[in-house]
């Protein structure tokens, strides 16, 4: 222990004592669940027991002397993939893969990836809670911050390196009350003075607040930005007259709050995403809430249906940015609501354009492709909803009703597992078809499934393909072939889908 710390420690052993350790209280799931792949196993291996993948409601459950990595929100019975998922990798390799991914990956790898993420199976060896920390750090990286807190719950995060990480992100959904909850009840937990301080004071424990405030700042163990900060939480007098309050760089999801508390608060949009989280809560204002959960969608951490709910929720305020995709959702809303063809067909493209500038179209077919198909709609209309359709979860059954035209034609085979390579043109047309076209794992992915690095060599694939660019055959065809052969065929034909069509993705 540190001098200061020491001195820190004595000074404060005339306080309360902390009350006796007691559990943190049960998950409370998602609302809105993350959406996931539908993984299925190699030929030869037990079928997975459900056709989707869905989000168990799951509580904590005592795991005994388990490690807290194999913790997972989705038994293998439901992803169906094996409990030796990770069991023979490096976790130094997996967590340096991990690390790799992108900041919006393909819609189909996000979702696969979100599968791997929560998926409860062995772990590999090494240190206890590094690799559980990688993949939270994930989550939160894609802003699924509910599923990130819940996995640690599930873990149990009774030591610093885990209730960290789990206090930070419940600050950032909202649950401040429950984190400072929990950090009284189990004071050796805290991550740092600051959370102590914070803590007490919103309890309405001022004088042992005020205490540890002076002494940690006679000792150096505070920010001089945390400082100030603490300084103003505690005293709000200062205020009045004061300099204002720099905007912090990187804040922590603390000093986030404590802006907030002080009456400054941070604009999320700079911030990474797990900071949009809190723009949902109910203090924020309705055109916050809308750019969040845009935001989040992006990477599935919020639902396409609660994306709509926020857009139907009034009317819009004004005009340019988000208020002319409010504007163009709900007028196509309600044309089919009102089944009026001509207001369909007038609708539709202004509304797609508007979800393509922000990449969107994918939450965009998941909520209105089924809707589209009820309608006879001019040939323009009907092209480009076909074209939806292909980008929602019933793209096979869109994909029975194709177009006379070459690329109609591919896409649709594509769709049903089958392009056909005599109509590939470019470059990704004929990766896609080469890919589809064999059933072995890519030659760098062959040698770790024989070693049973069933997990790493999945991860190896969304990786080349989250990364590929258009004119990236190799990696695209490496990365189809690979998760075709483990027996993600519909996370291979999806992603084969979105590269064809989403133009950002080119």
């Amino acid at each position: 222990m540190k001098p200061a710390e020491a001195i820190f420690a004595t000074v404060l052993a005339a306080g309360p004592a902390a009350a006796q350790q007691q559990p943190l209280s049960a998950i409370e799931w998602l609302n809105d669940p993350v959406p996931l792949a539908a993984p299925r196993l190699p030929p030869g291996q037990e079928p997975p027991v459900a056709p989707t993948v869905m989000v168990p409601d799951v509580s904590v459950m005592p795991l005994g002397e388990s490690r807290p990595d194999g913790v997972g929100l989705l038994p293998a019975g439901v992803t169906g993939l094996p409990a030796t998922l990770w069991a023979a990798s490096s976790e130094t390799t997996l967590i340096d893969l991990w690390s790799g991914i992108s900041h919006e990956p393909l819609p189909a790898v996000q979702a696969l990836y979100y599968t791997l993420l929560l998926s409860e199976a062995d772990a590999p060896e090494g240190d206890d809670g590094r690799f559980l920390r990688a993949r939270v750090e994930r989550l939160a990286m894609l802003g699924a911050v509910e599923p990130a807190i819940a996995l640690l719950e599930r873990a149990g995060p009774a030591e610093p390196a885990l209730f960290a990480p789990w206090f930070d992100l419940t600050l950032l959904s909202g649950g401040e009350g429950r984190a400072c909850n929990a950090l009284r009840r189990q004071p050796e937990l805290s991550p740092g003075h600051a959370a102590r301080i914070y803590c007490a004071a919103r309890a309405g424990d001022w004088n042992t607040a005020t205490v540890i405030f002076e002494v940690s700042r006679a000792l150096g163990l505070l920010s001089a930005p945390v400082s100030r900060l603490l300084d103003l939480f505690l005293h709000p007098g200062l205020a009045e007259g004061g300099v204002p309050l720099a905007p912090p760089r990187s804040p922590s999801p603390l000093e986030f709050r404590l802006h907030e508390a002080v009456g400054a608060s941070l604009p999320t949009h700079s911030l990474p995403r797990a900071f949009a989280v809190a723009d949902l809560r109910s203090v924020a204002g309705w055109k916050a809430k809308l750019e969040a959960a845009e935001r989040l969608a992006r990477t599935g951490a919020v639902s396409p249906n609660r994306l709509l709910g926020l857009y139907t929720e009034r009317s819009p305020a004004a005009s340019g940015g988000v208020w002319d995709r409010v504007a163009a959702i709900q007028a196509l809303d309600s044309a089919l609501g009102n089944a009026d063809l001509t207001r369909i067909a007038r609708a539709l493209p202004a509304a797609w354009d508007a979800m393509q500038a922000v990449r969107l179209e994918v939450p965009f077919a998941q909520l209105f492709s089924a809707r589209l198909e009820d309608f006879d709609l001019p040939s323009d209309s009907a092209g480009l909803a076909w074209e939806i359709g292909l980008l929602s979860d019933g793209y096979e059954t869109v994909a029975m009703r194709p177009g006379s035209g070459r690329e109609a034609r591919f896409l649709a085979g594509v769709a049903h597992g089958e392009p056909p390579l005599e109509l590939a043109e470019n470059t990704l047309e004929r990766a896609v078809g080469d890919a589809f076209a064999t059933t072995r794992a890519a030659p760098a992915d062959r040698a770790l499934l024989e070693q049973g690095r069933l997990g790493e060599a999945i991860l190896r694939a969304a990786n080349r393909l989250d990364a590929a660019g258009r004119g990236d055959g190799a990696a695209i065809v490496s990365g189809l072939a690979t998760l075709r052969a483990v027996g993600l065929e519909d996370s291979a034909r999806r992603s084969a889908l979105q590269l064809l069509l989403l133009d950002w993705r080119r």
